[in-house]
């Protein structure tokens, strides 16, 4: 007998387009909620609205031609920078053009398949430590975000950051997420585009916690520069690299604003969607009890087979479900350029200054781009039908010149926690809880994802 296949929650597409005022209310509180019927029946759909001309594009085609093939004339769009800037600064997820270039080219070194490679053990190393803790736990109903955010932080202090964040953990990860709730939320002013002197309520809000990063951030990089200047061995791990980068064109050091920009990019932002993505994919696991069996049964004859670089490789069940969780629910719902000069995208006409959306939450649910798109399942992933999914079709990490710098090492992280955890622990959703995905620039699970813990 057939399975019936798991629908994990996600928003009902809308009938009808939003008025100016519903458009706005949802743009603040869910910007995934926005999305009508039409938009995940067609691919390219082109108008103007209150704010300006507008381009919904989920055709894979001319997804390749806005993150690749014209790369160039589409640029990020000032509604993106005026919420990110405030918190993350100029840093390699905010610059644009030239400086975005450099900093590229600096810090791609960091981040090669040798590099990231070189990360494994101590990756495995920190999540051992941490499922140790989580034996330990008298309570074993926790927040599994919560838990996520916490390991994927101390795995940050064994691989980028070997001699510490200087701070508990649990300090940083409470202040990301209050940088999500107060910081990183759409304004009605951002959106109205008014001008910059006004105040920001939620921004005002969250000054306390970028204070808070600044100052976190500058007792991190004087610690390095001190042992530095001390004669003392610094760790080669991403500090050292990025006190060291050097523009490979130009032999230039990082400007000191930028350097402490990547810093909480990497901090902030780069353990977020990696917990995120652990989070969705156990919550998937615990609804899921065949394909649970099947991770399960991998994992305790795979793990322990090889080095911790090659779980991919030899756990393809294991990854299969990773990638199911990233399609259903991305690390960035949402996506946007604006078009500097005239283009053309699937027989429809771009016109100069058009806000161009990709969204992957929208495209990897596209009906004309996936069989049963609202399903679980990660057979999609695994053996020729893997192959016959279009490259622009999938993009949980972005794409083109601009595609995350952290992929390679965010999807080995997580193998390597998801693997580990699953061997020792089986997790179960707290009978009665609503599962709803929000958008707060990642896309993450409102209100937590309440979990149950049982040794196996």
């Amino acid at each position: 007998m057939t399975a019936i296949a798991f629908r994990p929650p996600a928003p009902v597409p809308r009938e009808k387009p939003l008025g100016l005022f519903g458009r706005i209310a949802t743009l603040r509180r869910n910007p995934i909620e926005i999305w009508t019927r039409a938009h995940y029946e067609r691919q390219v759909l082109v108008g103007r609205t209150a704010f300006g001309h507008r381009a919904v594009v989920s055709d894979p085609i001319g997804v390749r031609r806005v993150f690749l093939d014209n790369f160039a004339n589409y640029r990020k769009d000032d509604l993106q920078l005026r919420i990110l800037r405030p918190g993350l600064g100029n840093g390699l997820l905010t610059a644009d053009g030239e400086d975005w270039r450099t900093q590229r080219r600096s810090l791609a070194p960091l981040f090669t398949p040798r590099q990231v490679a070189a990360f494994a053990e101590a990756m495995a190393e920190a999540t051992r430590a941490g499922v140790e803790r989580l034996r330990q736990r008298d309570d074993h109903q926790f927040d599994m975000s919560e838990e996520m955010a916490r390991l994927t932080l101390e795995i940050l202090e064994h691989t980028l950051f070997s001699s510490g964040l200087g701070r508990d953990a649990s300090e940083f990860q409470k202040a990301v997420t209050r940088y999500f709730e107060t910081v990183a939320r759409v304004d009605l002013f951002d959106l109205m585009d008014l001008p910059k002197f006004l105040p920001r309520l939620r921004r005002r809000k969250g000054r306390a916690t970028l204070e808070w990063f600044r100052r976190a951030v500058d007792d991190i990089v004087g610690a390095r520069r001190k042992l530095i200047a001390q004669g003392g061995s610094a760790p080669r791990d991403l500090l050292t690299l990025l006190l060291e980068a050097q523009d490979p064109e130009t032999g230039q050091g990082m400007p000191e604003e930028d350097l402490r920009a990547n810093i909480v990019t990497f901090i902030g932002a780069g353990h977020e969607t990696t917990a995120n993505a652990l989070t969705w994919t156990f919550y998937l696991l615990s609804q899921a009890p065949d394909w649970r069996a099947r991770v399960e049964a991998e994992t305790d004859e795979k793990l322990h087979t090889g080095p911790m670089d090659t779980l991919a490789e030899r756990m393809p069940v294991t990854k299969a479900v990773l990638e199911e969780a990233l399609r259903l629910y991305p690390p960035a719902g949402i996506l946007t350029r604006t078009a500097i000069r005239a283009d053309e995208i699937g027989g429809k006409s771009i016109r100069a200054g058009t806000l161009v959306t990709v969204s992957p939450f929208l495209l990897h649910r596209h009906r004309t781009l996936w069989e049963a798109p609202d399903d679980f399942d990660p057979n999609r992933f695994l053996g020729d039908r893997r192959d016959r999914i279009d490259r622009f079709a999938y993009i949980p990490f972005g794409a083109g010149p601009r595609v995350c710098i952290g992929m390679g090492f965010a999807l080995q992280e997580a193998m390597i926690v998801l693997a580990h955890l699953t061997r020792v622990f089986r997790f179960d959703l707290v009978a009665g809880h609503v599962v709803r995905p929000i958008q707060r620039i990642t896309l993450r699970p409102q209100g937590g994802m309440p979990m149950t813990m049982h040794t196996r």
